[in-house]
């Protein structure tokens, strides 16, 4: 049975570069068909070269004065954009990037879904288990969301992981500005130490998405004990949580956050609340139809 038509239109769009694969449009449109709205989501890919400040800003007013009623911002835009807003919400301040963008009457505010969806997802797995002692491999933008979010758990302690000294120590000056919480700061060769202390660890790297294979680290390292939770969802299953789950950790796939950051985006736009179990089993389903070849997927 269809939703009820609301007589609600809502037009929202992705900014940034390769967005012609995402799966967030249409998570959002299946999102807004059950709220009876008739929804239109698309991506507007952004080139980033040398004029990309200006490029942004004309993007950004297009939008606007289409009617958009709000915008995702993806690489390499999430930090750029920042001073082309007119507000930016608490989370978009904390994390000092904005991944999603409203316009209301006239202005154009900015927040930061990406480290609501990583906290919610580990509420999810973890329930009421405490984060314990965690290791951050990657300082990035993935890693600053899920810093800020992990510490925002309550975690006791947190080593971030990085080759580039510079980005961890702004990681960690950004997480003790808004939390007065103090992160420690680690190269990739202190990995085994710190993981025998650890009671988790996160992948916030690209390792282990389809066109960057591998592990972030030897999975050798890991124990039965550690919980391991991985931002990459596509594939959902990748090298380090199928390692994981053969040392018999307990593995956090990427699918949660993915979702919960498009519901918290869907619900900024619209002023809904998103139905997140089905927007999880449209996300697991989307991502089976690109594994199906061209025939079976149109069928299913």
């Amino acid at each position: 049975m269809s939703a009820p038509d609301t007589g609600r239109s809502i037009l929202a769009g992705l900014i940034g570069h390769g967005v012609g694969p995402s799966l967030t449009p249409p998570m959002h449109e299946l999102e807004g068909t059950r709220h009876g709205m008739r929804y239109i989501y698309r991506s507007i890919e952004f080139a980033g070269g040398e004029d990309s400040l200006d490029e942004l800003g004309q993007l950004l007013a297009m939008a606007q004065r289409l009617g958009f009623n709000g915008l995702n911002i993806t690489f390499p835009a999430k930090q750029n954009i920042i001073p082309l807003l007119d507000e930016l919400g608490p989370s978009a301040v904390m994390i000092g990037a904005v991944n999603t963008v409203v316009f209301d009457d006239g202005a154009a505010i900015g927040h930061n879904t990406d480290v609501t969806g990583f906290k919610a997802s580990i509420d999810d797995a973890l329930a009421q288990t405490r984060c314990g002692h965690v290791v951050l491999v990657g300082s990035g933008g993935a890693g600053s969301a899920v810093a800020h979010a992990l510490v925002m758990r309550g975690v006791e302690s947190l080593q971030v992981v990085d080759v580039d000294a510079q980005k961890s120590a702004a990681l960690a000056a950004s997480v003790h500005a808004a939390h007065d919480f103090s992160i420690g700061q680690a190269t990739p060769a202190q990995l085994p130490e710190l993981l025998t202390q650890a009671d988790g660890v996160v992948n916030a790297t690209p390792f282990g998405m389809a066109h960057h294979p591998g592990t972030p680290f030897d999975p050798d390292l890991l124990l039965p004990r550690h919980w391991v939770a991985d931002v990459v969802y596509r594939p959902v299953d990748t090298a380090l949580l199928l390692a994981a789950q053969r040392r018999g950790c307990l593995t956090i796939s990427g699918l949660g956050m993915a979702m919960h950051q498009a519901a918290d985006a869907f619900e900024i736009f619209t002023g809904e609340t998103a139905n997140r179990s089905s927007m999880l089993n449209d996300l697991n389903a989307l991502i089976t139809a690109e594994s199906l070849p061209p025939r079976a997927a149109l069928h299913r």
